[in-house]
């Protein structure tokens, strides 16, 4: 049993655990304490100061967020001096911020904004540094825009890089007024070991680190007549988009997103699940020839385990930091970047559109999608196989634009020949959901019956913590897999790149013997990142997820092999899963990145 500590805050008495910070203990009574610096993500740093309380009888005010209460604490959050502290801080920051807030991309959604509104701060006190400054703004990057001069010096974004994620892109330069968030020899991010994973931005709380947004630029594609606008939704989105739209965190909102995305003018409304579930089958087919080169074909070996390849920011996280394990990673695209190279071959061809007409936009929970479909590989359509990648936030502020009332629209359903996926695909955007997908299809390949865990849900690969585990051992399988007959899968799956870190160094030094390993780049995996709604939190990761699998369990097919679509676009283009007009178009390779 955990030793309570009885203190007072503002004439309440309450008891709580010991080592409770004052801003938990207050939360507990229904008390706000504003912050700036701090995260439910992240550790603990105390920065900014604007979350100051006093306590009576202590000469020095407290940060709430980073000071643990003690037996007697008698603690004031609202007191004058307290009041005052709060707002000289609020000013003294606003004194060397660009307060042009309505050309900022984040107004409106700006925890700095918020605060001066709710300070009231009407005048300026202090010295006006912002205009006696230079700043820079770095807008190389595909993926995130650095603006120094919207940088309150929080070092959320330098947190979230070296401890949740564990890359290291960000750090702090110089000291006291000098002081500035900075890369490695202040090269643009582009250049250095970033991954474009864009937690930074989810956690910025001003308008420092954004999405590139390409907004305009479809905007233009859809006014041009002579244009065909091909749009995929991710996963994720659908269980997203909702929160952005002042609906409830973790609403489903798939049939409104639909109408929607027509009502804005795309052509076609079309579904990234329909290739989660092509992933799967050729994910699936690469493992099970990997396999077998290891069980049979001791010659031709391949190298196990296998990591998934759907999420850019592992990807890149891997080129920077393992480039001699790459032969590991699965060639698979992503299933954004599937579906961009079938648009403009299968679809084009079937629908009898000129490819060089179709404009290829996907709608993603994640900014690493915007480096991804600029990757020079991504063209094996002979075109630029997905042209314009907008996050859910993006596609939020166009459906503002275009004056939609969202909650009243009618439920609708994606088009057909890429429009039709099954739970499998959905899962795809919480961690787990590609292992679960995997394993729901090659199971049954292998042995001609489904896997055996109840109602399809593979628990063991579900859920929240860092790294999971899990295992299958195959039995009583088809004449055609008879090598694995016995043979125990082993599965790992992690989300959040410092749990990836720690996997790959359990792989790099023999301690573990996998066989198929998921990672995420995001918390949560896709429905965490950096393209979602903010704010983005536990909790609310906690509601997306439930939705996910809530999506999955409402679908009347749950197995990507028996998507009737993906069955068809084998019959009919693909020939078979991982053969040679697939790996032209479905496949990749990756390559080593320099480490800054």
């Amino acid at each position: 049993m955990n030793k309570k500590v009885n203190l007072t805050i503002n004439g309440t008495a309450l008891s709580v655990d010991i080592g409770t910070t004052i801003l938990d203990a207050a939360h507990e009574l229904g008390i706000k304490i504003p912050v700036l610096c701090y995260h439910k993500d992240l550790c603990i740093a105390g920065n900014c100061r604007v979350c100051v309380v006093e306590v009576v009888g202590v000469s020095k005010l407290f940060a709430a967020c980073s000071t643990p209460v003690w037996e007697g604490m008698d603690v004031l959050t609202n007191s004058i001096l307290v009041r005052n502290s709060r707002k000289h801080i609020i000013e003294l920051l606003l004194s060397e911020h660009n307060a042009d807030c309505t050309k900022c991309y984040k107004n409106g959604n700006c925890e700095l904004q918020d605060l001066a509104a709710e300070y009231k701060i009407t005048n300026q006190d202090f010295i006006d540094l912002y205009h006696s400054r230079e700043y820079t703004i770095d807008n190389f990057s595909p993926s995130i825009l650095k603006d120094d001069s919207r940088c309150i010096r929080c070092q959320r974004c330098v947190r979230t890089c070296d401890e949740l994620q564990s890359v290291g892109a960000l750090s702090v330069a110089h000291k006291g007024d000098r002081m500035k968030i900075s890369t490695f020899f202040n090269k643009p991010i582009s250049e250095v070991v970033c991954t474009s994973c864009g937690q930074c931005v989810i956690h910025c709380p001003t308008g420092a680190l954004i999405e590139r947004n390409y907004i305009e630029e479809v905007w233009e594609a859809i006014a041009d007549p002579a244009k065909h606008l091909v749009v995929q939704t991710a996963p994720a989105v659908r269980i997203g988009l909702g929160e952005a739209l002042e609906l409830s965190a973790g609403e489903r909102v798939t049939g409104k997103m639909v109408a929607a995305l027509r009502r804005l003018g795309f052509n076609s409304v079309l579904d990234t699940d329909f290739t989660a579930d092509l992933t799967i089958m050729e994910e699936g087919t690469e493992l099970l020839h990997r396999l077998k080169s290891n069980i049979v074909d001791n010659d031709t070996r391949q190298p196990l385990p296998m990591t998934t390849s759907c999420s850019p920011g592992w990807v890149k996280f891997f080129e920077h930091i393992y480039p001699d394990l790459l032969p590991h990673m699965s060639t698979c695209k992503s299933p954004q970047q599937m579906f961009g190279a079938l648009a403009k071959t299968y679809y084009a061809k079937a629908v009898e559109i000129d490819p060089e007409t179709i404009v290829s936009v996907s709608i993603m929970p994640c900014t690493a999608k915007k480096f991804e479909a600029n990757r020079p590989e991504m063209r094996d359509s002979g075109f630029k196989d997905v042209d314009y990648v907008l996050t859910t936030r993006e596609l939020a502020i166009m459906i503002k634009q275009a004056g939609i009332e969202f909650a009243t629209l009618p439920e609708e359903k994606y088009d057909s020949l890429m429009g039709k996926s099954t739970g499998a695909g959905v899962i795809f955007g919480a961690t787990g959901g590609v292992m679960e997908a995997a394993l729901r299809t090659v199971y049954e390949l292998v042995t001609g019956r489904e896997v055996p865990f109840e109602n399809l849900n593979i628990k063991p690969v579900r859920g929240m913590e860092g790294v999971r585990e899990a295992s299958v051992t195959i039995k009583d399988t088809v004449p055609e897999y008879k090598f694995l007959e016995g043979v125990e899968v082993k599965c790992c799956v992690a989300h959040g790149l410092a749990n990836a870190r720690k996997v790959m160094e359990d792989v790099k030094s023999g301690k573990v013997n996998y066989h198929f390993i998921e990672i995420m780049a995001c918390p949560g995996g896709c429905l965490g990142g950096g393209g979602q709604p903010i704010p983005t939190t536990p909790e609310i990761r906690q509601k997306r997820v439930e939705a996910i699998y809530a999506e999955d369990a409402s679908m009347a097919i749950r197995k990507s092999h028996e998507n009737p679509e993906i069955i068809q676009v084998y019959k009919e283009f693909l020939g078979k899963p991982y053969g040679a007009i697939s790996h032209k178009l479905l496949h990749t390779e990756y390559c080593e990145r320099q480490r800054y």
